[in-house]
């Protein structure tokens, strides 16, 4: 059995921007947040500075309980970059507030992912950042 874990410093990281650092932000703090438009109401990930739905410019962001269901996912064998560990689960997870965020999967084997999976959110401090995994409920 091989266990799913987060990767090790040393990954490639993300860059926030003005318009994604509240999302960062937040996960440093043990947050999962979204975008809800001010206008349409719609709610949204990845942050962006319009609305997807009406083009609106402002946004309240709100707290995810960080639970969801794995939509789609991959193994990966053979990474992008030699500083990856392998294997790692990509996934696309459906929140529960009716949004999707790709991630990995971690704390659980290879051979238990799924589609359908219920998942929970598990912030881990990688170097400047704080990244969103999730594990199995």
């Amino acid at each position: 059995m091989t266990l799913l874990e987060p990767q090790r410093e040393g990954i490639p990281l993300p860059r926030p921007t003005p318009v994604t650092q509240p999302f960062w932000d937040g996960c440093a703090a043990g947050r999962l947040l979204f975008q809800r438009c001010n206008r349409c109401g719609a709610a949204q990930f990845n942050p962006a500075p319009l609305c997807r739905v009406c083009t609106g410019s402002e946004f309240t962001w709100e707290e995810s309980a960080g639970r969801g269901t794995v939509y789609s996912y991959t193994i990966a064998w053979r990474p992008q970059s030699p500083r990856f560990t392998t294997p790692y689960a990509p996934v696309i997870v459906d929140l529960d507030e009716g949004v999707q965020i790709l991630s990995n999967v971690i704390r659980c084997s290879v051979e238990d992912v799924h589609v359908g999976m219920r998942v929970t959110v598990e912030f881990v401090p990688v170097a400047t950042v704080t990244l969103p995994y999730f594990r199995p409920v």
